[in-house]
């Protein structure tokens, strides 16, 4: 991805730093039924090993193309899947406004997501970078795209939460 080729207007900046803020607090409070509501309809979801990505590989370890699909695993979360429950924190950092385009913005950031069970310590859960395409809807930016591609070729236990 090409730099931007001017400085971002500073309401710009706040406006996806806030983005950021926004979804990381949505997931770390567990408020999973809003979760969807940073996409788009027509959205990308995806959590893929570095390694995937790096070759072109399409394999991945969760995988959603529409907004609906998230309201599902929002479902599969809340009501079906049997799992210890846990505690998110997600650190990102590092966001950058890689490209404007006509539609929308490149922009990339690293994440960290600490993961805390009951009655064990925080453990370091997963890391990576996301690589979004952001677009305005409704007078805010919204996730067209977003792939959280995580640097450790496995994830400790299973991926339940989104990332």
């Amino acid at each position: 991805m090409a730099a931007a080729s001017a400085p971002a207007d500073p309401a710009l900046r706040f406006a996806i730093l806030d983005l950021y803020a926004a979804y990381a607090a949505c997931l770390d409070e567990q408020r999973f039924a809003e979760w969807p509501e940073f996409f788009v309809d027509d959205c990308v979801y995806r959590v893929q090993p570095r390694e995937n990505f790096d070759r072109g590989l399409p394999l991945a370890t969760l995988a959603f193309e529409s907004k609906g699909m998230l309201r599902d695993r929002v479902y599969a979360i809340t009501q079906t899947l049997f799992h210890a429950p846990y505690y998110q924190r997600h650190v990102v950092s590092g966001i950058v406004l890689q490209a404007q385009r006509t539609d929308g913005y490149d922009v990339t950031a690293s994440y960290l997501v600490l993961r805390t069970k009951q009655n064990e310590p925080t453990e370091v859960f997963n890391t990576g970078r996301y690589i979004d395409v952001l677009v305005w809807q409704d007078d805010r930016l919204k996730f067209r795209s977003k792939l959280a591609i995580f640097d450790s070729e496995l994830i400790a236990n299973s991926l339940i939460y989104p990332i």
